[in-house]
């Protein structure tokens, strides 16, 4: 699984597919949501989510394995830093190399305070780059703390995030600059909502790609909205996401006219987004809350 997702990465075209565990210790039946569309053949990985929004969802690594037993496909598990301190994410990282899987996105992770949990306490004892530091050094055949491994570890693929928009391009540089020095296998956008967004974003870590002289992919995030409440909530709610005054508009005139024809107009909107950024760079990261029925439409 780790040479065929580190070959598909440097490859013309990757796909791959955001996926939510459950609410319980039964991940068979999102797998068979899945089974029932046409999405799990056009893609090429999964990324399993690691409780987001701090809801408590099950293991990511556990589900990660699964996922990667059930469909022959790699799956790419995310750890936040907002649950674990170092020991017990070196540890899980200890565990997913065992496990066989060998792809993690590093997160820092929604705060705790958005849990639906009682008295919450977020960790975080670094972000994202301490994970991508840890993953660096088990790579080298030591812990963080510089010992050796009693073993040998398979290598890790390591992932990490950025924003999709800045107001400051140079701050979202230089935090893009950060993260590739660890040298992640690929940086995986926020959603975006506009080519023109899309060939800046590019342009932009392309640049810092070759300042830092990293080998690095970079993989457009896409989530498709097809209401005006979520369009509005993300331009209010999340930072580095940005929605265009026109798609807003499209979405609240259709809505005048009917729940029917704001989906209408949603889906066709988010299908020509997905035609125009697969044309400039077919390296997309599939996001959809498993609403796969929905993205299965969508990339058609």
């Amino acid at each position: 699984m780790y040479l065929q997702l580190k070959n598909k990465l440097h490859s013309k075209s990757f796909i791959s597919l955001e996926v939510t565990p459950p609410h319980g210790a039964g991940n068979e039946a999102i797998f068979e949501k899945l089974k029932a569309t046409k999405l799990a053949n056009k893609i090429d990985a999964f990324v399993v989510t690691d409780s987001p929004l701090a809801r408590l969802k099950a293991d990511s690594v556990v589900s990660a394995f699964k996922l990667q037993e059930y469909f022959s496909k790699p799956a790419i598990a995310t750890i936040t830093m907002r649950d674990k301190n170092k020991i017990a994410l070196q540890s899980t990282l200890l565990g997913a190399n065992e496990l066989g899987v060998r792809a993690i996105l590093a997160l820092t992770g929604d705060p705790a305070t958005s849990s639906n949990q009682p008295n919450v306490k977020g960790v975080f004892e670094g972000n994202s780059t301490l994970l991508l530091e840890i993953i660096k050094c088990f790579n080298a055949g030591i812990d963080y703390a510089g010992g050796e491994f009693s073993t040998p570890l398979k290598p890790t693929l390591s992932f990490a995030v950025c924003n999709s928009s800045s107001k400051h391009p140079k701050t979202l540089q230089k935090k893009i600059a950060t993260k590739l020095r660890f040298n992640p296998a690929a940086i995986i956008t926020q959603p975006i909502y506009t080519l023109q967004n899309a060939k800046d974003l590019k342009e932009l870590f392309e640049e810092t790609k070759a300042q830092t002289k990293s080998d690095t992919e970079l993989i457009l995030g896409f989530f498709p909205v097809t209401r005006l409440k979520t369009a509005q909530f993300l331009n209010s709610h999340v930072s580095g996401v940005h929605i265009p005054q026109n798609y807003m508009q499209q979405l609240s005139t259709a809505k005048k006219i009917g729940e029917d024809e704001e989906l209408k107009v949603g889906i066709a909107l988010s299908k020509e987004l997905f035609k125009e950024l697969k044309t400039l760079h077919p390296k997309i990261h599939l996001m959809g809350a498993n609403n796969f029925k929905l993205l299965d439409e969508i990339t058609e």
